[in-house]
């Protein structure tokens, strides 16, 4: 086989590791280490069970935000889509809970994925159909699906049905062998987020996509059904989040997830994924969720840097994210 013909050799994205890959997971060892001598406490057992747990809701989002941003789109819209979804899931279950009684939580939990879906649907086709930049359509349903959880609570509190709270509550707060259930969610959603990504026509048609949309087109490539689906899967995401949200605190309010769309955002970025789109990493994005939350905790364990400030820190991650990504991209 000749030089030529190996260079032409398709590359094997999903098992090809380079250290830019390695990037997210030494930063977290890192930072780990960082809170280990700040701290004595940072190594509990109870309290790195609570990082690793309260990270999988941003996990789980960026997975399928890991989809739309390696097609080259951007969803602001995914904490207010969450709220929304809650809302739903509550008001579907309140419902359902006198004719079903505690099967009205599984009830909810398919009716929480449907409309979760539906509306990721609903970003993909104004965005593909309507060709409108993804910026301007999730910013413009960012405020509708918060504008709809505020019109739900009446601007206060929908709240579970008693009756249904203390069988719902081991979905957050339960465990397998020890590993709390939305850290095992999250896994089987990362799995098959990398699967599809890295093992499956779809997920290489997706970077292809995000790389030049132009030239994927005459390949014969139908972008608008690629990206479509992305933000299916993103809305999908969501619902799984939604699902394993509701239990922590049994309600939805007007805040539910505010601001998680910038959370997301970062951990997907500084997990190695372009925010052109074109690279994606759906493991890099869970280490990235990691980062962000340990972070948190660290600061407020520590007494250097206020807790008020977690979202500036968030921030600066994303800025230094991107211009780390623009610095290695112009080498």
């Amino acid at each position: 086989m000749s030089s030529a013909d190996i260079t032409t050799l398709p590359e094997r994205e999903g098992f090809k590791i380079r250290w830019s890959d390695l990037a997210p997971f030494i930063a977290l060892a890192l930072i780990v280490l960082l809170g280990t001598m700040i701290n004595s406490n940072f190594m509990a057992t109870n309290n790195i069970l609570n990082v690793i747990t309260r990270s999988a809701f941003i996990a789980i989002i960026g997975v399928g935000a890991t989809f739309v941003i390696a097609t080259g789109g951007l969803d602001l819209s995914v904490g207010s889509m969450l709220a929304f979804v809650v809302g739903i899931m509550i008001m579907a279950m309140n419902a359902l809970v006198p004719y079903l009684g505690p099967w009205a939580i599984p009830a909810g939990a398919l009716v929480a994925l449907v409309v979760g879906s539906l509306c990721g649907l609903l970003n993909g086709l104004i965005i593909t159909v309507g060709r409108i930049e993804p910026f301007i359509v999730t910013l413009g349903t960012m405020g509708i699906f918060r504008a709809f959880i505020t019109y739900m609570t009446d601007g206060g509190s929908l709240s579970i049905d008693r009756s249904l709270r203390s069988a719902y509550r081991p979905v957050y707060f339960g465990d397998f062998l020890g590993i709390p259930y939305p850290v095992l969610i999250t896994i089987v959603i990362a799995l098959l987020g990398a699967f599809i990504l890295y093992r499956t026509k779809y997920g290489r048609r997706v970077t292809a996509v995000g790389s030049n949309s132009d030239v994927a087109r005459f390949s014969g490539v139908h972008v608008g059904r690629i990206r479509t689906m992305a933000f299916v899967i993103q809305g999908f995401c969501v619902a799984v989040a939604a699902i394993c949200y509701v239990p922590r605190l049994g309600a939805a309010t007007p805040t539910t997830g505010q601001l998680w769309e910038l959370q997301v955002i970062t951990a997907v970025v500084i997990g190695g994924t372009l925010l052109r789109g074109g690279k994606a990493h759906i493991w890099g994005t869970v280490a990235g969720a990691l980062i962000l939350e340990v972070i948190a905790n660290v600061m407020v364990l520590s007494d250097m840097v206020s807790e008020y400030l977690v979202a500036a820190v968030q921030g600066a991650i994303i800025i230094i994210a991107m211009l780390a990504h623009r610095f290695t991209s112009s080498r």
